[in-house]
């Protein structure tokens, strides 16, 4: 049976109210993306770099210390262009040293290798890899930053710091003891179950689950993971006779990661902004800030 459409005027502004959530939902989405994409330079960087090394040669001039040279003229740009502020810079320093020490112990296990000659080398490892560790700092800071992120309920340091340091020591240990890393992942789902991460899109404000947000970065890490072994960044031991698919459960390394990444970044950022605000000021904080945020 034929159903006549609905009276002009309601048909109308039936058909302008879905143009509209369309229209926004673009928006949004387009805005988002592009914010994600500004974060992400120093990544991208890295990956194209890696790229054109495999395929351009320098004579006199091995690969790892070619990816160096690029990744700290990089750096330099980035800080003088005002991409990134000295701030971020000691933060991405720190993540920088903290990756490289842990690169150097897992290679020294044979977790991975870095097969070609480089005069970069320390233990066996290229002082470009700690560069990967730093643009996941850069791209946190950034994104912390573009799209104004502010934590809800974020829990005390008594508890955060610990459990980075847990996480972090646990990469080392497990190869003597006992991998704790399911245990330290029930952990973090009690720790931050009512923690949201709140952030701007447009001219926006959206929350979602904290631990979903680190989730998420881990699974892209390791897409990117597939990506930067593809083009020869490192080695796995399953890699060394062709390139194979990293395993799927790397994903809850990356994960973990994140997560010490991620409670730095924040408990840095909780520390400065204590010491921005004396008592003088503590009044004008804007309302609806809960106890226990951490503002960027």
């Amino acid at each position: 049976m034929f159903v006549s459409p609905p009276a002009g005027g309601n048909g109308r502004a039936a058909v302008t109210q879905r143009i509209m959530r369309i229209k926004r939902f673009v928006t949004l989405l387009v805005w988002f993306g592009w914010q994600q994409s500004l974060a992400c330079l120093f990544p991208v960087f890295i990956f194209g770099s890696l790229a054109l090394s495999s395929w351009v040669t320098i004579p006199w001039l091995p690969r790892y210390d070619l990816l160096l040279l690029l990744c700290i003229a990089m750096q330099v740009y980035m800080v003088k262009s005002g991409l990134e502020s000295r701030d971020e810079l000691k933060v991405i320093t720190l993540f920088h040293l903290i990756g490289l020490c842990l690169e150097i112990y897992k290679v020294r296990m044979g977790s991975w290798s870095y097969p070609e000659p480089g005069y970069s080398k320390l233990f066996g490892v290229p002082l470009y890899s700690g560069f990967m560790y730093a643009s996941v700092a850069s791209y946190i800071c950034q994104a912390w930053r573009r799209l104004d992120l502010d934590i809800i309920g974020w829990p005390s340091g008594l508890v955060t710091v610990p459990i980075g340091a847990a996480i972090y020591l646990n990469f080392f240990t497990h190869h003597f003891f006992w991998d704790l890393r399911w245990w330290l992942l029930l952990l973090i789902f009690l720790i931050f179950w009512r923690t949201r991460v709140a952030y701007r899109a447009a001219n926006e404000r959206f929350q979602m689950p904290l631990v979903l947000s680190f989730f998420l970065i881990g699974m892209f890490i390791w897409i990117a993971e597939n990506i930067a072994t593809f083009f020869g960044a490192w080695q796995y031991p399953n890699q060394q006779h062709g390139w194979e698919l990293v395993h799927i459960g790397k994903i809850s390394s990356w994960f973990l990661l994140i997560i010490v990444s991620f409670i730095i970044v924040a408990q840095l950022k909780h520390v400065k902004s204590q010491g921005r605000h004396t008592p003088a000021t503590s009044s004008r904080t804007p309302a609806g800030r809960q106890s226990g945020n951490v503002s960027g």
